[in-house]
C-alpha cells in the first residue's frame, strides 16, 4: 500500500467518523440531557484515532497476504 492510497483511506475514514460522532453526540445529549450540544472534543479525537489505526491495520493487513 503506498502513500497515496493510505492518505486516501486516511481521509475516508476520518471523514467518516467524524460525520457518525458528530450526530451520535449530538442525538445522545439531545435525548439524554435535553440540550443540542456537540461534543467536538471526542469526536475529532475518535476520527484522527481511527483514521491512523484503520488505514495502517489495512496496510500490515496487506504486507500479510502477499508473504
Amino acid at each position: 500500500m503506498n502513500i497515496r492510497k493510505t492518505f486516501i483511506s486516511f481521509v475516508f475514514v476520518f471523514s467518516v467518523t467524524l460525520i457518525a460522532s458528530i450526530l451520535v453526540t449530538y442525538l445522545y445529549s439531545l435525548g439524554f440531557h435535553e440540550a443540542a450540544k456537540v461534543d467536538w472534543e471526542t469526536s475529532f479525537r475518535l476520527a484522527i484515532i481511527f483514521g491512523v489505526v484503520f488505514p495502517f491495520m489495512e496496510a500490515r493487513m496487506g504486507r500479510f497476504k502477499e508473504e
